[in-house]
């Protein structure tokens, strides 16, 4: 791991109603991860849900970002590509790219819930499909291929396709993550196989990056993003107490909107979470596989989602505390 980075997927913790509140502390915990010199900072995109994730439009959220915070870079984790016009992505990206200095780090995928496809119009069914066609569009007008006789994308974005990202849960998906030469995002949890329901999570995601890595040109080296749930406090009984808490909200919110897969218990959601002291916290990141393979390692606290005072705290016990121990120093991003 040579790079942190900080995702959040702006959901409103307990404390938290409006938006408007939850971007301004969005934008604090981005202008705190910044000053302790972590390389990154990841948004989510979802639509109409403001418990799953408080985003619908990340590029926009992005640039106004860029525009405060000079040195840090942007990632979209993700853009879900199906729900949008890929060329005119393209030309968001474009800008953004060129407004920040060529910081932006822009990650797709396929995902998004059953209603947005049927907000857009799109059937649920088709979104492989849509996604494939829709990845292919967009890698071609990145690649400056003329989307008219004559007319490449403008303004272009050179370096950006090669800043590109794909989230996936399966086998194929990196396999084509890694034949485009793009990043291979890894998600904080995802479904396990029925024949292997107690497999660790870097079980899981280790053969992904397996597959990943055996696919990619000759002579790439790749980029591996690994997600994961992380709540890091000053006192053990503090970040459990506080996890418990989170994944309760949590599951009430699964039950209600009848989502399925990410756990019916407590234990269950909270299972591939990452959650304690900064001698814990850092312990049990080690003894992840995934993590120790991979180049980025992403940090959200979701879902515990605790106040904004916790969350900056974490944020800070992470850099100072946490992340050293697996590597990586702030020696040359200009962090305090």
């Amino acid at each position: 791991m040579t790079r942190l980075g900080l995702f959040t997927r702006l959901v409103r913790p307990a404390d938290t109603h409006t938006a408007a509140r939850v971007y301004a502390d969005t934008l604090e915990q981005i202008e705190l991860a910044e000053r302790l010199g972590y390389d990154t900072a990841w948004v989510a995109q979802h639509h109409l849900d403001p418990d799953e994730g408080g985003l619908p439009s990340p590029l926009v959220f992005l640039a106004h970002a860029a525009a405060r915070f000079p040195r840090i870079r942007f990632g979209t984790a993700i853009v879900t590509l199906g729900l949008e016009d890929p060329i005119r992505v393209a030309e968001d990206a474009a800008v953004l790219d060129t407004l920040s200095g060529g910081r932006l780090e822009l990650g797709f995928g396929s995902g998004g819930s059953a209603s947005a496809f049927a907000l857009f119009g799109i059937e649920s069914a088709d979104r492989q499909r849509v996604y494939a066609e829709k990845l292919a569009a967009v890698a071609a007008a990145l690649d400056g291929a003329e989307l008219l006789p004559g007319r490449p994308l403008h303004p272009p974005a050179p370096g950006l396709r090669d800043r590109t990202w794909q989230a996936t849960f399966s086998r194929a998906g990196a396999e084509r993550a890694g034949a485009d030469g793009a990043g291979l995002l890894l998600s904080r949890t995802q479904p396990r196989d029925p024949d292997r329901p107690g497999e660790p999570l870097d079980g899981v995601q280790t053969r992904l990056i397996e597959a990943y890595r055996a696919a990619l040109p000759a002579g790439a080296t790749g980029r591996i993003g690994a997600s994961r749930s992380v709540f890091v406090a000053d006192e053990h009984t503090e970040a459990t107490r506080s996890a418990h808490r989170g994944a309760v909200r949590f599951l009430a919110h699964l039950r209600a909107a009848g989502i399925t897969g990410l756990g019916a218990t407590v234990e269950e959601v909270l299972r591939d979470s990452v959650v304690g002291t900064p001698d814990e916290v850092a312990e049990r990141l080690a003894a992840d596989d995934a993590v120790t393979a991979s180049t980025d390692l992403i940090v959200q606290v979701h879902p515990v989602d605790p106040d904004q005072r916790a969350t900056l705290r974490s944020i800070e016990l992470l850099a100072t505390e946490v992340a050293p121990r697996l590597g990586w120093s702030t020696s040359e991003r200009g962090g305090e």
